[in-house]
């Protein structure tokens, strides 16, 4: 299932083929409705009514590209949809449009740059998209402008229990909350598939206003920065270490009892659990915490390898005692 979620394309505002997926996988098992901005909201009926309202969340949005523009020459010119930064876009593969045109993200060729511009990253406004187009016309044949462009990359598995793809972020989370839907669940619990995470959480604003839950779970992937030279609290979270319990990030800070409660619950059943150690990045709870009532918010995160990149690592053992963790938290959160 991971596999077919991360190889659908589906940034923010074009989510419609993960949608489309989800929905056909939860419909005979859930009651689920669609809300203005594409956003499925699923409600699964327990064995019993809890005393609080628990919702889970994940984004079906990935980062992606848009086209603005097209040359005299024939290439495409794009600006990026969500955080990306154009170091990890140089020479890469990618398809545009509902035609899957393939281009290549290109800049000026190395032996040209002035000695200033080798020295850093290229802005976004230089870089083009080739898709062997001669011409303006030729290239207005198969792409408009407004047209969506996607990272092209495989899904595969490296060395012993790694797995690299695109869009791990947040297919995962995606997968976690199918599978609970599938399953029995000892108490009634809603499932949010927000839509626009990555430009400004939006789409989870619009379904926790919804639900209005009193307690919500994000599953999510965070930066890990395990890599070679990298040392001490600067690694931030380690793949193999377990599901990452953030308490606070920069767009919130979390709710102290829940994050204990995740750390006990993770001790009492022997699966491993670590924290971040830098105050970065942000998910869905940013929103969900102060939308209608508000909400208390926990978040669930996967350490993930170059995220926000065509080649997102993960481990296996992480999506595992991610899994064993939410499993034990819901027999504990809802009281």
């Amino acid at each position: 299932m991971l596999k077919t979620l991360c190889l659908l394309n589906g940034t923010s505002g074009d989510e419609g083929r993960v949608r489309d997926f989800i929905i056909s996988e939860i419909k005979d098992y859930c009651d689920y409705k669609v809300d203005a901005l594409g956003s499925v909201i699923a409600f699964k009926k327990g064995i019993k009514t809890p005393n609080n309202k628990v919702s889970l969340n994940a984004h079906m949005d990935e980062v992606g590209f848009i086209i603005t523009g097209i040359t005299d020459e024939g290439y495409l010119r794009f600006s990026p949809v969500g955080g990306i930064e154009s170091a990890v876009c140089l020479d890469r593969v990618v398809s545009v449009g509902e035609k899957n045109i393939k281009g290549v993200i290109g800049d000026k060729a190395f032996h040209l740059l002035e000695k200033e511009e080798k020295d850093k990253s290229p802005e976004f406004e230089k870089l083009l998209i080739d898709i062997g187009a001669e011409s303006k016309e030729e290239a207005e044949k198969y792409v408009s402008l407004g047209d969506f462009a996607y990272f092209e990359s495989d899904f595969c598995e490296l060395g012993n229990g790694f797995i690299k793809a695109k869009a791990l972020d947040d297919r995962i989370g995606c997968m976690l909350m199918i599978e609970l839907i599938k399953s029995e669940l000892e108490y009634d619990t809603y499932f949010c598939f927000n839509v626009q995470e990555e430009v400004g959480l939006r789409g989870s604003k619009c379904t926790s206003f919804d639900v209005q839950s009193d307690i919500s779970v994000i599953l999510e992937s965070t930066t890990a920065a395990d890599l070679d030279g990298v040392e001490g609290d600067k690694r931030v979270c380690v793949l193999g270490n377990g599901p990452v319990v953030s308490f606070m990030d920069r767009r919130t800070i979390y709710d102290k009892a829940l994050y204990n409660l995740a750390f006990e619950t993770a001790e009492k059943n022997g699966i491993p659990v670590q924290t971040k150690t830098a105050v970065a990045g942000g998910n869905d709870a940013g929103s969900i915490q102060t939308s209608g009532k508000g909400s208390r918010v926990l978040a669930i995160s996967l350490p993930s390898r170059y995220i926000h990149s065509a080649s997102s690592v993960v481990k296996e053992s992480d999506i595992e005692n991610t899994r064993r963790l939410i499993k034990e938290l819901l027999k504990v959160i809802y009281d």
